[in-house]
């Protein structure tokens, strides 16, 4: 087998693949015995149909799974021994002549390939990137503090209705003079909060009553929508839309939600029991995670502004644009031939800052190992679970998360990405000038909008 290479330009080039019958006749033959062995043909014993007629019958199918297997393996080799940087994958050329496996023995395959462009990143103290130090203070412990009560506090009865509580009651139609209607609709176990009544008469109406106080509710003024007529009125939502009338709601029950008390009980359920023991060991905990959090924020955020420095240093080079475009095409389904300039537009910066990861990477043995990855995972399961609120996962839980996401090919993928880039932007970090600046968290929040 024969391969040729001829460069177009500085970033494309046509390789040429020459397969003659002596590269694959080997193969066919040992693919055809090997078949003959497991035939199972009328006429014939198991296994002993003769060759010919296999040739005849399979010949053909045989013949062009082998050569695409030594065509795909000899691409990969000749590319790796040349050590040609490739952005994309190899694609059929659009001058490839018709090959017809049924007569011809010879065959020539032509494929299009794009070269990395070559350039140089400068990461020395003369680059500077700006690192956000972003202040800590009262208000935000505080703030935690008041979230860790809330989520720990508890429900119970209340003597008498306040705006955030949880009111249940029956509910009873009336007739115009404010009598109960005979046979209207009624309900029991209707649930309403004060807070949430669209009606400024009719929340104040349901606000300092007790159990067994009647209120007088129009449902139409109270709720703002069908959905919440139906559900309190427990009706179909098609049928709320025309209630307009009054109902006499009798009170039954008043529930509170009412926030934690900061004591021993709310220090263990935050941070497992007996690990803080004083509400000043508890806000130094606070004030240790939420510097941790700001930390990661500053080296997101740096992250991001390193990417912006170093693509602003390779504005100038060019990418094999219509390649990668046919590329995007052939790969991507989801990608239509309308939508494709808009598409690389919007990822061109994407496949550069991937260049500039990988020189980064080999200009700084950067290596991303089993370790790394798990360590990766766990930090992204971290990070979900503190969406909900849970800042002190256990160790344990986080590592079964990660053992769970690294069973997933496609989850590692993403997670040596992930990694990749985790490493690429400490080296960063650690070479250029840091414009460190003190913002308070409003304002480094802004810088996101």
């Amino acid at each position: 087998m024969k391969i040729e290479r001829k460069d177009v330009d500085s970033m494309n080039a046509t390789l040429t693949v020459n397969v003659v019958k002596a590269d694959y006749e080997e193969g066919v033959n040992k693919q055809l015995k090997e078949m003959r062995k497991r035939s199972n043909m009328p006429g014939f014993r198991p296994g002993s149909a003769p060759i010919s007629m296999l040739k005849q019958r399979f010949g053909t199918e045989v013949l062009v799974e082998e050569v695409n297997q030594l065509v795909s393996r000899g691409l990969y080799d000749y590319i790796k021994n040349e050590k040609i940087d490739l952005l994309g994958d190899p694609l059929p050329s659009e001058e490839q002549k018709e090959v017809n496996f049924k007569t011809d023995e010879e065959f020539t395959f032509s494929f299009d390939i794009a070269i990395a462009p070559s350039f140089s990143v400068s990461l020395n103290d003369k680059v500077k990137v700006a690192y956000y130090d972003i202040k800590s203070d009262n208000k935000l412990v505080d703030d935690q503090v008041e979230q860790y009560k809330n989520r720990f506090g508890s429900y119970g009865s209340a003597d008498v209705t306040e705006s955030k509580d949880v009111v249940k009651g029956t509910v009873a139609e009336l007739n115009v003079d404010g009598s109960v209607k005979e046979g209207g609709l009624s309900a029991e176990g209707a649930i309403v909060s004060p807070e949430y009544v669209k009606d400024e008469d009719s929340k104040k109406s349901l606000i300092g009553k007790k159990v067994g106080d009647v209120v007088t509710l129009n449902a139409a003024k109270a709720f703002e929508n069908d959905a919440e007529r139906a559900s309190f009125l427990k009706i179909k939502r098609d049928d709320a839309k025309d209630v307009t009338c009054d109902f006499a709601y009798t009170i039954t029950e008043i529930t509170r939600y009412t926030p934690a008390e900061v004591n021993q009980t709310l220090f263990d359920k935050v941070f497992g029991e007996g690990n803080v023991k004083s509400e000043d060991e508890f806000r130094s905990r606070i004030q240790g995670d939420i510097e941790k959090t700001l930390e990661a924020d500053s080296d997101y955020r740096f992250g991001i502004d390193a990417k912006k420095v170093l693509l602003e240093q390779i504005a100038d080079v060019q990418l094999p644009d219509a390649f990668l475009k046919r590329w995007i095409l052939a790969t991507n389904k989801e990608v239509t031939a309308e939508k494709i300039d808009e598409y690389y537009n919007n990822i061109k910066d994407d496949l550069k800052w991937h260049l500039i990861q990988e020189h980064i990477v080999a200009d700084n043995d950067v290596k991303v190992e089993d370790e790394d990855l798990k360590n990766f995972a766990k930090k992204v399961a971290q990070a979900q679970f503190a969406q909900y609120g849970m800042n002190n996962v256990p160790e344990d839980v986080l590592e079964n998360y990660a053992v769970d996401m690294m069973k997933d090919q496609k989850a590692v993928n993403n997670l040596r990405s992930g990694a990749v880039n985790d490493k690429v932007i400490a080296v960063v970090k650690e070479k250029v000038k840091l414009d460190k600046k003190s913002i308070s968290l409003e304002d480094f929040n802004k810088l996101s909008q």
